[in-house]
């Protein structure tokens, strides 16, 4: 991914809560037979000194990813979006996409069979949690003999991130009253509502106007408009490196 110092999101504990709040995430080897990817839930190791995740994979994956063997990415992706140009005032503009992304880089360490079992059942308690009655993986005897043998399939992996690539793309370098407009679009429009996206630039762009914004994320007065303007979405007129 490349790199943009005006969307850059280096505040750790924005990764973290990203990871919390979007734990289906792709899973990506370049192994000796060319890149594989795969999908897989994962739960944020909070034991961490630094930015860990725990999860699982069948074991044909941890044969086709060569788990443990070479540096994978993980990818955390976001609330994302579209946005038209004619949410913008009437200067000429290009559409966009914003979005709120991490990179994590790292060699998996391959769990033991019981390490694996505490993993999966932490990845059940994340989920079902807020369920009104949560199933729980040994919640009687049969169900843990059960989830036991069912284990036995999966290989647990803890991968600790050794290089975090994150960015956070959420209209900084626009004006308030456009980023209003924008968020207005995404919570009430008819056409490319996502308010979970517009929650996420609320979060950068609080009411008021400019000013807020997390740790690692410019404001609207912060990227210079040629530095923003080379994440703008393709078009002929754009060069093909551009995000």
């Amino acid at each position: 991914m490349r790199t943009n110092p005006s969307f850059a999101l280096a505040d750790t504990e924005e990764i973290r809560r990203l990871i919390r709040l979007n734990p289906w995430v792709t899973l990506v080897s370049n192994t000796s037979t060319g890149l594989v990817a795969s999908h897989y839930p994962v739960v944020l190791d909070e034991e961490a000194d630094g930015i860990a995740v725990l999860s699982h994979v069948g074991r044909p994956d941890e044969r086709l990813h060569e788990l443990g063997q070479h540096e994978v990415l993980v990818i955390i992706q976001g609330p994302h979006g579209y946005i038209s140009p004619g949410w913008y005032d009437a200067n000429p503009a290009v559409p966009t996409w914003n979005f709120v992304v991490a990179h994590l880089h790292g060699v998996p360490e391959i769990l033991s069979d019981d390490e694996n079992l505490t993993v999966l059942a932490r990845l059940v308690d994340h989920f079902e949690d807020r369920m009104p009655e949560p199933r729980r993986m040994a919640g009687t005897l049969e169900n843990a003999a059960y989830a036991r043998r069912i284990s036995a399939g999966t290989v647990g992996f803890r991968l600790t991130a050794t290089r975090i690539d994150a960015k956070s793309k959420l209209s900084q370098n626009r004006p308030a009253e456009t980023v209003e407009r924008i968020i207005h679009e995404l919570t009430e429009g008819d056409n490319y509502r996502q308010p979970e996206l517009a929650a996420e630039m609320r979060r950068v762009h609080p009411v008021g106007g400019v000013g807020g914004g997390y740790a690692g994320v410019p404001t609207a007065a912060g990227p210079s408009e040629a530095a923003a303007a080379a994440d703008e979405l393709p078009t002929a007129a754009t060069p093909s490196g551009a995000e």
